[in-house]
């Protein structure tokens, strides 16, 4: 780990009860000016020049006659210009709605005017999606369009006037994955970002850190990574796209200590046959976070990769978070953990009220680090509150877990994706375990559908493993329902290519039952 001890100037600043990200970016221009801060394909800024850059678009904004508490959006690959347009927003006081550049033109539209952005941040890769969005000034990052963001840039050595940050100040504007439906804008504040950081020290984060990126900026899932690397004074390496072969020679290249991977994203990397030939001993600690980690998957990255393995549950809209340092727990790979320090995680029923100890319910979470609330959408805020007897603030997660009586928390699914058949609950998650323990199975996902004779019934899709013996469709699902109980059996299953996920590796099971359906209306197409 690292030798290197943070400077007296640092440890006030990073110990203060509130303090901004930009602040602590201005102070290592200060302590380290030619520290590398930023890299990508293309070029590395160290922390004077990142500073310098910041200055350059938060005075450009102000000279726009953008205020604090005003928005602007970006739609872009990851690049060293997008993260410091991030950060030179933050120190004018402007909030960012970072958007998914997978998005349909038309959500992209209703996103830009639902986060009432004064700019438009894009690149050439998000032009034509973007082409639909009218009356807001569009500046191209990478300098392909009608107005580069170099010749957008105030003037070099120019500074923005000071601007009195609080933790209550729009930080970002974060649109849901869409996974369920039209994207709501979550709104963070600097405070939430703030408490996030401070966590940084126990995760060995300082001026040494190196940390990859291959998660797109637009998602939190990043942010929580990207935000205490800088705070720290470290470098974060950005990949626009993520390439597993790509990304384990970066690892060893640059000396990797940190890092963010969403599930599919380990399991893509330790399947290549040329992972262990990679030195990756430079790692302090992996992340990950967003979509369901098999345990089986968690104990081959525990050894084989060296380093912390820390597996992070909760949601954008925050509301308290359970950590599994998996490491440190290894037999406790099928939960995702306990409460953080801080967090308050407790389960409801149907009914809004506390589950006795070893039931299951719907877990619900409070801590600092919440959102304000659904951007301009308060009948959707209040969908997602919960209230205890004493008034306190929960947000509503939508998962179904149960605590152990160590206090680690087992997740079973998704409240909207449980399947209710002849009256008994089934959890997808129950029948995927199984689906995955066949030799031929690489993933599978579960969903239910409409049944006249049980309401709902499971049906199965599988991605099959590349150089298993081949088993048929009807096998594999015979062969599954021997393990799985009378109620759980698989009505169907099919064998598709991939399965179909957000760019941050969630499975989208709207899409696997809008399939079943269209086949259904269309038997013959």
């Amino acid at each position: 780990m690292s030798a290197l001890s943070p400077l007296p100037d640092f440890e006030t600043a990073i110990n203060q009860e509130f303090g901004t990200i930009a602040g602590l970016i201005g102070l290592h221009a200060a302590l380290r000016p030619d520290n590398p801060a930023l890299r990508d394909d293309s070029r590395t800024l160290s922390y004077r020049q990142l500073d310098e850059l910041m200055n350059r678009a938060a005075a450009a904004l102000q000279r726009d006659g953008l205020n604090k508490g005003d928005a602007v959006a970006v739609c872009a690959a990851s690049s060293v210009n997008y993260a410091a347009l991030f950060l030179g927003a933050l120190r004018a006081g402007v909030a960012v709605a970072p958007l998914a550049p997978s998005s349909t033109p038309a959500s992209l539209v209703r996103m830009v005017q639902d986060a009432g952005a004064q700019a438009l941040f894009l690149d050439a890769s998000t032009a034509d999606a973007l082409r639909e969005v009218a009356g807001v000034r569009r500046i191209a990052l990478d300098g392909s369009g009608s107005e580069a963001f170099e010749a957008w840039l105030a003037a070099p050595g120019s500074r923005p006037a000071p601007v009195n940050v609080e933790p209550g100040t729009p930080f970002n504007i974060i649109y849901s994955s869409g996974t369920t439906g039209e994207p709501k804008g979550i709104v963070q504040g600097h405070g939430m970002r703030w408490a996030h950081v401070r966590r940084g020290s126990k995760y060995e984060y300082d001026a040494q850190t190196v940390t990859l990126l291959s998660t797109p900026l637009y998602s939190n899932t990043t942010l929580v990574v990207f935000f205490p690397t800088l705070a720290y004074g470290g470098c974060a390496t950005l990949m626009p796209k993520f390439d597993a072969g790509r990304y384990l020679q970066l690892a060893a290249q640059q000396r990797v200590t940190h890092t963010m991977l969403v599930p599919v994203q380990y399991q893509r990397l330790m399947a290549r046959p040329d992972f262990d030939s990679h030195d990756l001993s430079s790692y302090r600690y992996k992340f990950s976070t967003s979509a369901p980690f098999n345990a089986a998957l968690k104990a081959d990255v525990l050894e084989r990769w060296p380093g912390g393995l820390v597996e992070f549950y909760g949601m954008t809209e925050g509301g308290g978070t359970c950590i599994l340092e998996a490491h440190l727990h290894p037999d406790k790979l099928h939960t995702v953990g306990r409460p953080a320090e801080g967090s308050d995680i407790r389960l409801i029923d149907e009914a809004g009220q506390e589950v006795a100890p070893g039931e299951a319910g719907e877990v619900v979470g409070h801590s600092a680090g919440m959102m304000t609330g659904y951007h301009g959408q308060p009948e959707k805020t209040r969908e997602a509150e919960w209230f205890d007897a004493g008034g306190k603030r929960f947000i509503r997660t939508g998962d179904i877990g149960r605590f152990d009586a160590e206090g680690f928390l087992t997740l079973f699914d998704r409240r909207k994706d449980m399947i209710i058949s002849g009256g008994f609950n089934i959890y997808p998650s129950d029948l995927e375990a199984v689906l995955r323990q066949h030799p031929a199975v690489l993933e599978a996902s579960v969903v239910g559908v409409p049944s006249q004779e049980w309401g709902e019934t499971p049906v199965g899709f599988v991605v099959a493993r590349e150089g298993a013996e081949p088993i048929d469709a009807e096998a594999l699902r015979a062969w599954a329902n021997a393990q799985l109980g009378k109620t759980q059996r698989l009505a169907r299953l099919l064998f598709v290519d991939e399965l179909p996920r957000s760019a941050i590796g969630k499975v989208l099971k709207r899409e696997l039952r809008d399939r079943l359906a269209s086949a259904a209306a269309n038997p013959g197409a």
